[in-house]
C-alpha cells in the first residue's frame, strides 16, 4: 500500500520544514510515502475565505484517485492515543487502496473536500497552524511505524 500525504503550501520557516523533512525521512524507510506539496493561492486578499477553499480543494481533489482512503487532519476528526494510531495504520496497511492524509490550509478544506474523505483525524482538541501540524504529523506518522515494528522509539 501507498501512502501519500498532501499539504497545502510550503512550510516557510525553514527550522520547522528540516523537522519535519527529517521525520519524512524516517518514515520513508518503513513504508513507501510521497509527499506532495501543492503550492498556496496567490492574490488572495479580493477572495473570501469560502473561495479560498475551494480553490485549495480543487487542487487536493485532482490529485485523488476514486480508490484512494482519504485521511483529513481536521481539529473535528478522531483523536488516538500514539498506540491506537499505529494500530489503525497498521489495519489501513491492509488496504490495496492507497492511503492519502491532507493537512490543508490556514483555513482547512472546502466542502468538497469533506464530502470525498474517507474519515477526519485529529492531532488534538487544541488549534495549531496548519505549519506546526504538519511536523506534529510527521513526528506521530514515524512513531506508529515504529510502534508497529517493535521498535523503541516510543516508551510507553
Amino acid at each position: 500500500m501507498k501512502t501519500i500525504w498532501i499539504a497545502v503550501g510550503k512550510t516557510a520557516d525553514s527550522r520547522l520544514a528540516e523537522l519535519t523533512g527529517e521525520y519524512i525521512t524516517r518514515t520513508a524507510h518503513y513504508m513507501p510515502l510521497e509527499t506532495v506539496i501543492i503550492p498556496e493561492l496567490k492574490n488572495t486578499k479580493a477572495l473570501s475565505i469560502i473561495r479560498q477553499k475551494e480553490l485549495e480543494g480543487e487542487r487536493i481533489l485532482r490529485l485523488v484517485e476514486p480508490n484512494d482512503f482519504l485521511v483529513l487532519l481536521d481539529e473535528h476528526g478522531k483523536e488516538y492515543t500514539s498506540l491506537e494510531f499505529a494500530e489503525w495504520l497498521r489495519g489501513r496497511q491492509q488496504s490495496s487502496r492507497r492511503l492519502v492524509f491532507v493537512s490543508g490550509g490556514p483555513y482547512g478544506f472546502s466542502h468538497e473536500v469533506y464530502d470525498r474523505g474517507s474519515a477526519l483525524l485529529s492531532l488534538s482538541r487544541m488549534t495549531y497552524s496548519h505549519r506546526m501540524v504538519r511536523l506534529f504529523f510527521a513526528e506521530q506518522l514515524y512513531r506508529a511505524c515504529t510502534i508497529i515494528k517493535g521498535e523503541p522509539y516510543h516508551h510507553q
